[in-house]
């Protein structure tokens, strides 16, 4: 296929993938269960970052860790006791587990107590490269004492992380086209902005279809990928995820 070939085929795809009818199988509904922005971002924010391997297996562990804060993400962050943190034991999702899941409720309230939130923690850093805020947002999260173990599960792209999950969380928060997948409740981060959630799929299909020659699923192809998507998109490249991730998932392209 030439340029514009594969810009309408991906653009169909896209198209294809990106409705609500996504949203049921995939760890989005976790925060599609939620209304209240800080809820959403919460809930979206620890669902992404379990989110490798088996999509039911995400889905279940995620809601085990939804139930464990009552359902409630935000009211439980900040109004949790120590007690209430300390006895959560239930949570294990293969390398995640009840340790880590405790840190993240207490690295959060300091974040929503001490930073203005999840997002603005990104907006006070607009003037650099998202990579490099993400990088940034890690240092923050980890800012307070913190089991050694649990800082593998925020990437980092400065150190040639793709940072698939927290790319895809924030695709989640940032995008907005009215379809109903993505939720474009944060105006800090803008579509132009975002990186495509580089995972086994979608690098697969990027490389059957010749938009990326980089064999590891590392922050140098995801720049490449970066690239070549902003060619058929500069405004919003990331939408190609849904092209990308469904024909590697759904069709099976490999």
């Amino acid at each position: 296929m030439n340029f514009e070939e594969l810009k309408d085929y991906l653009d169909f795809k896209a198209d294809q993938y990106n409705n609500p009818n996504f949203i049921e199988s995939d760890p989005i509904q976790i925060p599609h269960r939620y209304k209240v922005k800080e809820d959403i971002e919460i809930s979206g924010f620890l669902a992404s970052t379990i989110a490798w391997g088996n999509r039911k297996m995400i889905i279940n562990s995620a809601t085990k860790m939804m139930d464990a804060m009552g359902n409630n993400p935000y009211d439980f962050v900040m109004n949790a006791t120590n007690n209430q943190i300390d006895s959560i034991d239930n949570i294990v999702h293969r390398t995640f587990n009840s340790e880590d899941f405790r840190y993240f409720i207490k690295s959060l309230r300091n974040i929503y107590e001490n930073h203005g939130g999840l997002e603005n923690v990104f907006a006070a850093n607009n003037s650099i490269n998202l990579q490099n805020r993400i990088s940034a947002f890690k240092q923050i999260f980890f800012e307070i004492d913190h089991p050694l173990r649990t800082t593998k599960h925020i990437s980092d792209p400065l150190k040639g992380s793709s940072s698939k999950r927290i790319n895809m969380f924030l695709r989640w928060v940032s995008r907005n086209d009215g379809k109903g997948v993505d939720f474009g409740i944060w105006k800090s981060v803008s579509p132009s902005e975002l990186s495509c959630p580089l995972d086994v799929h979608s690098g697969n299909v990027a490389r059957a279809l010749g938009i990326l020659n980089r064999k590891q699923n590392d922050q140098k192809a995801l720049m490449e990928l970066d690239l070549a998507l902003r060619k058929f998109d500069p405004t919003d490249p990331v939408k190609y995820d849904f092209a990308l991730f469904g024909l590697g998932v759904f069709e099976g392209i490999k």
